[in-house]
C-alpha cells in the first residue's frame, strides 16, 4: 500500500525520457474517469516491468496547489517549458491493474496498441516508481530473468535438427525466437508450462485479438496466425517428451497464436488420448472460448485436466460486443463451463480484466451467480490489452466502477472458496493448502 507518501506523476518527453513532474500528483483513470488512487490501490512497481510512453497523449494529474485534476501539455517553465505526453507501465505477469493511467486519450492521435495500459508514479520518500495494481499469482516460473535467449538459442536450433518434418515444432522456434512466448521458451528449456497450438480458425472475432485483425478498425496483431492443424503425431512429438520429463509440466493447448482450439476437438482428443497411453504424468490443460458444450464433454473423457475459458465479461451484451462471436451464443459459453466442472475437470476463468467494466456492480454480481452456480474453482484476473478509448466506446460504458480492489475483495468476501491467479496450474496445485482465505496475496 501507498498510504501517507508522496507519489508523482511520472511524465515524458518528447523525446521519451521518462521522469516525475514536479508539480503533479499521481492520477489514474477507471473507465475514462481519472481520480486520486486510493492507497490499497498502488504497490512499488515489480521487477521485470516496463515504462513506455502513450504518444502525443497529454498525462492528467492532481495539482500539488490547487488540489484539482488538471491535464498538463507541458512542462513548468523552471524545467524548460518542454511538450510532455502521458507513460504507462507494462507489468510483468502476475498483477493486476487497478487503474489505467490517467490521460487525455480523446486527443491521442494514433490507435494504440494491444498493451495492458497501467497508471504509474514515482514515490519520493523511496525513490522508486510505485504502480496501481494488486499481486494475484505468486508462481515466479514467468519472470523474465528466466528466459535467457542465450540459453535458448543453441536448445532450438537442436531440436529442429531433431525433428525436420514437425511443423509444430517449427511454429514454436518462431514463437519462442521471434516473438518471445515464454511458454514457447519453456518448451525448449524442458519445463513448466509449454504450449501445444492447433487450431488456425476461430469462431470469435475478437476486438483485441493479438494474431488475426481482420478489419483495420484495431491495430495490426501482434504475431501471425498458426496457418495448419498439426497432426497427432506432431502434437504428440511435442507434448509426450515435455509431460514425462519437464519440471512441474504442463501442456496447453489454447495459444496466442491460433484461433480457438475447440474447432479442433477431434483431433485433440486424439491426441490426448494418445498422450495418456505414453504418461500418466503431468497435467493436460485447454484453453479456449468453451463455445461447443458437447466438444468439453468428449475433451474430459479423452482426459483433459483442466479448462480456462477466456471471458471480457460474464455478461451477455458486454460479451457479444468484445468476442463478436460467429455461430455460437454465450449460454453455451455458460453451459460449458458448467460441464467442464460437472466432468471433474478443474475449471478457470482466462477472466480479461478492465477498471470501468470488471467492477461494475452488476458485473461483480453476475460474477457472483456464475462462479457459484457453475463451481468455478480459479479467476485468473488477466489484464485486457487494449487501447482504452475503442474498449470503452465498443462496451458502451463511461461511467466509473467501484474499484479493481473492491471488486476483487467483495467477490473473495461472498466465495472464500475461490482461488485468484494469473497462470495455470499443475494437478497437484490445483487446490494448494489454506487456499480458501489465501487473499490478499503478500510477498
Amino acid at each position: 500500500m501507498a498510504s501517507k507518501k508522496t507519489i508523482l506523476a511520472v511524465v515524458a518527453d518528447e523525446s521519451g525520457e521518462v521522469f516525475e513532474h514536479p508539480d503533479l500528483l499521481l492520477a489514474g483513470m477507471n473507465a475514462l474517469s481519472a481520480r486520486v488512487p486510493r492507497p490499497d490501490e498502488l504497490i512499488p512497481l515489480p521487477e521485470g516491468s516496463r515504462l513506455f510512453t502513450i504518444p502525443d497523449t497529454p498525462p492528467m494529474g492532481l495539482d500539488r496547489s490547487s488540489r484539482r485534476l488538471v491535464t498538463a501539455d507541458r512542462l513548468p517553465r523552471s524545467w524548460g517549458g518542454g511538450r510532455i505526453q502521458a507513460v504507462s507501465a507494462f507489468m510483468t505477469p502476475g498483477y493486476t491493474r487497478t487503474l489505467l493511467p490517467a490521460a487525455d486519450y480523446r486527443r491521442k492521435q494514433v490507435q494504440l496498441p494491444l498493451w495492458s495500459y497501467t497508471a504509474v508514479g514515482w514515490c519520493v520518500e523511496e525513490e522508486r516508481f510505485y504502480v496501481a495494481a494488486a499481486k494475484v499469482d505468486r508462481n515466479p516460473q514467468w519472470q523474465p530473468e528466466h528466459y535467457d535467449d542465450r540459453q535458448l538459442d543453441p536448445l532450438v536450433r537442436t531440436s529442429l535438427k531433431a525433428h525436420p518434418d514437425n511443423r509444430l515444432i517449427e511454429q514454436l522456434s518462431r514463437c519462442a525466437v521471434d516473438y518471445h512466448c515464454f511458454a514457447a521458451k519453456n518448451l525448449f528449456f524442458r519445463r513448466w508450462e509449454a504450449p501445444l497450438p492447433t487450431s488456425p480458425t476461430c469462431n470469435s472475432r475478437c476486438l483485441g485479438c493479438i494474431s488475426l485483425q481482420e478489419a483495420p478498425e484495431c491495430c495490426p496483431s501482434s504475431q501471425e496466425r498458426l496457418t495448419f492443424v498439426p497432426t497427432v503425431q506432431e502434437l504428440c512429438e511435442v507434448a509426450v517428451p515435455h509431460l514425462q520429463e519437464a519440471e512441474n509440466a504442463i501442456v496447453s493447448f489454447g495459444q496466442g497464436c491460433e484461433g480457438d482450439p475447440i474447432l479442433q476437438a477431434d483431433t485433440i482428443c486424439e491426441s490426448v488420448r494418445a498422450m495418456r497411453r505414453a504418461t500418466p504424468r503431468g497435467t493436460i490443460n485447454f484453453n479456449s472460448n468453451a463455445s461447443i458444450p458437447a466438444a468439453i464433454d468428449r475433451l474430459a473423457e479423452a482426459g483433459v485436466d483442466s479448462i480456462r475459458v477466456s471471458l471480457n465479461s460474464v455478461q451477455e451484451r458486454f460479451y457479444n460486443a468484445y468476442y463478436r462471436p460467429r455461430g455460437y451464443h454465450f449460454a453455451e459459453v455458460l453451459e460449458s463451463i458448467r460441464r467442464a466442472k460437472e466432468a471433474g475437470m478443474f475449471t478457470m476463468l482466462n477472466y480479461l480484466v478492465f477498471p470501468g467494466l470488471t467492477d461494475r456492480a452488476d458485473e461483480i454480481e453476475a460474477l457472483l451467480q456464475l462462479v457459484n452456480a457453475a463451481g468455478v474453482d480459479l479467476v485468473q484476473l488477466r489484464n485486457l490489452s487494449i487501447d482504452p478509448v475503442m474498449y470503452l466506446d465498443a462496451m458502451g460504458v463511461a461511467d466509473e466502477g467501484l474499484g479493481m480492489k473492491t471488486m476483487m475483495d467483495r467477490v473473495k468476501a461472498e466465495v472464500s472458496r475461490l482461488q485468484y491467479g494469473y497462470f495455470n496450474r499443475t494437478r497437484e496445485t490445483f487446490y494448494p493448502e489454506g487456499y480458501e482465505t489465501d487473499w490478499p496475496l503478500s510477498g
